[in-house]
C-alpha cells in the first residue's frame, strides 16, 4: 500500500491539533486566576504548649520501676484555661484510663517493678548502678501525663501507654 503525502498530511493534521488543544487546556489551568486567588489552608492542630509546674521538688529512683507523672493541680487548672474544653476532657480522659491499665498490666505481669507517682514533682532523678545520675525535668516534656520507665542497669525511657505490654517486655528483657 502506497501512502501518499497527501493521506499522511491529513493523519498528522488532527493529531497535531489535538496536541495543540491539549496544551493550551493546560496552560489554561495553570495559569487560572481562580486557582491564585484560593489561599492554602494548614491543617495542623493546635495543641496547647504544657504550664510548668508549680513545684520544684524531685523524686529519686534506684531501682527497677514505672514512674508515672501527671500534672500537680494548679498546673491542672492552667492546662484547663490554656486548651479547648474539648482536648482537655480528652486529654484527662484518656490519659485516666491510659494509666490505671498500665497500673493493672504492672501489677498483675511485672509485680517486681515498683509503681511511683510523681503529682507533686517537677524533677525525676534516677541512680543507676554504676552510680550514674540521670534527671529529667518534666516541664521539658509536652506531654502533660506520661510514663518513665527504668532498669537500674540502662537509661530511663519514655514509655507508650497504650503499648505498655511490649514496652516492658523490650526495657527489661
Amino acid at each position: 500500500m502506497i501512502i501518499t503525502n497527501k493521506k499522511r498530511y491529513c493523519v498528522l493534521i488532527p493529531v497535531i491539533s489535538l496536541l495543540f488543544i491539549l496544551m493550551l487546556i493546560n496552560l489554561s489551568c495553570v495559569n487560572s486566576p481562580a486557582k491564585e486567588s484560593i489561599p492554602e489552608k494548614k491543617i495542623a492542630a493546635k495543641v496547647p504548649v504544657k504550664p510548668p509546674s508549680s513545684y520544684a521538688d524531685s523524686l529519686v529512683i534506684s531501682v527497677s520501676a514505672a514512674v508515672f507523672y501527671q500534672p500537680d493541680s494548679v498546673q491542672l487548672e492552667k492546662f484547663k484555661t490554656i486548651s479547648s474544653k474539648a482536648v482537655f476532657e480528652t486529654t484527662t480522659h484518656e490519659s485516666f484510663y491510659q494509666m490505671r491499665n498500665a497500673k493493672m498490666v504492672l501489677k498483675k505481669y511485672w509485680p517486681q517493678i515498683e509503681i511511683h507517682e510523681a503529682v507533686r514533682i517537677r524533677y525525676l532523678k534516677f541512680i543507676k548502678e554504676d552510680k550514674a545520675i540521670t534527671i529529667i525535668d518534666l516541664d521539658t516534656k509536652p506531654d502533660i501525663y506520661g510514663l518513665f520507665l527504668f532498669n537500674p542497669k540502662k537509661e530511663p525511657v519514655f514509655a507508650d501507654m497504650m503499648n505498655i505490654d511490649t514496652a516492658l517486655g523490650f526495657y527489661f528483657k
